[in-house]
């Protein structure tokens, strides 16, 4: 069975999702770890419930963040995991740990990319007047929240609704869209080849597969 670690730093909901489609046998893969970067983050709370092993790696313990990733990038190493997942990892990866695991890296963000990278996305979305919104599982590069697109969700964004609206509906699609990439990559329909995503074999368009 394949390996998983997940990377979080805060209430981990869509860690949750992987959790329990681990779980149900949806995700035919092991998940040996959660490694969080803030001690305070529920997501760890949610791990020992399904007695997964925890990690923190904490900034304030290490000199700079190439030195953190490091130590984040050796204890997966040793784990021999196959595939490391971000899920509301709010620290941007060095290049170094990003070279490292080349391939092996998938990350989720609340935005149809490569519209809004970075922060705040529903109230940029909201703010620019946009008519939908969603969001992207794409594989990591040293380029922040670059990386090919796998698969995008796309959301309505109505006339009276506020951010948390938004959030909401985001969030659903990301509990759905994520499991189902990581059941893609463990089960090796999915690659990264020459800087591209493939899904059975076919390289897909720069926007991912996309549902609504």
């Amino acid at each position: 069975m394949k390996k998983i670690v997940v990377l979080i730093s805060g209430e981990g909901q869509t860690l949750q999702s992987i959790i329990d489609a681990c779980k149900a046998g949806d995700i035919p893969a092991q998940i040996c770890a959660v490694i969080a970067n803030k001690a305070n983050a529920y997501g760890l709370q949610r791990a020992k419930m399904a007695e997964i092993p925890t990690a923190l790696f904490e900034r304030k313990d290490y000199a700079d963040n190439l030195v953190m990733d490091r130590a984040i990038g050796d204890y997966i190493a040793e784990l021999g995991v196959d595939l490391i997942v971000l899920a509301g990892y709010m620290k941007i990866l060095t290049a170094e740990f990003t070279q490292r695991f080349a391939g092996k890296v998938l990350n989720i963000h609340p935005s149809l990319l490569p519209k809004y990278p970075g922060l705040h996305t529903y109230q940029r979305a909201l703010e620019a007047g946009d008519q939908e919104h969603g969001t992207t599982v794409h594989f990591v590069n040293e380029e922040v929240d670059g990386g090919a697109i796998v698969l995008q969700a796309k959301v309505p964004i109505f006339p009276d609704d506020e951010v948390s609206d938004i959030e909401q509906r985001v969030k659903y699609q990301e509990q759905r869209i994520y499991p189902l990439v990581i059941k893609w990559f463990v089960t090796a329909r999915l690659t990264l080849q020459n800087g591209s995503a493939y899904l059975d074999g076919k390289c897909l368009p720069n926007a991912g597969y996309a549902i609504d």
